[in-house]
């Protein structure tokens, strides 16, 4: 699993023009499911998102999580995350999970968030949707679940 994180003052997601979810301020989630990915790995990832010490403490240093801030995650699907780029011009997307079992793992992993204590919104499955954001910063990190399982951790 792959997921972008934006720190926002707040974020919408559009649907045929209408607005499906909102938050004020915390974290946009973009979450790309891979073939291959696990439970296992999407609980992990749920982790550390929500403990990822990327806010600001009152020395301005960012030393605080999205848990400590009270801050929202609004979650988006986005299989593109999942884009080969290695050969050619155009993205291939053979390492993308099929989108049942994709939906199934997002659905799961907005659980994860849920159940930590953090308000979570969502965007729609499979649709074409507008996203509006005013990114906090900025502040943009790319998690891969992959890799957080090979690594060791840290503060």
């Amino acid at each position: 699993m792959k997921a972008v994180l934006q720190r926002v003052r707040n974020a919408s997601v559009e649907v045929d023009g209408r607005v499906v979810s909102s938050i004020d301020a915390g974290m946009l989630v973009f979450l790309g499911v891979g073939k291959g990915d696990t439970d296992e790995a999407g609980r992990k990832l749920a982790a550390k998102v929500v403990d990822l010490r990327i806010f600001p403490d009152e020395k301005h240093s960012m030393n605080r999580s999205l848990k400590e801030t009270g801050g929202e995650i609004l979650l988006v699907s986005q299989f593109t995350l999942q884009a080969d780029c290695r050969r050619g011009r155009r993205p291939s997307f053979v390492d993308a999970e099929d989108p049942a079992r994709a939906e199934e793992m997002y659905k799961a992993f907005a659980e994860e968030l849920r159940a930590s204590g953090v308000s979570t919104s969502e965007g729609v499955f499979g649709a074409h949707m507008n996203i509006r954001l005013d990114n906090d910063g900025p502040v943009t990190i790319l998690l891969d679940s992959e890799k957080l399982s090979r690594s060791g951790g840290g503060s």
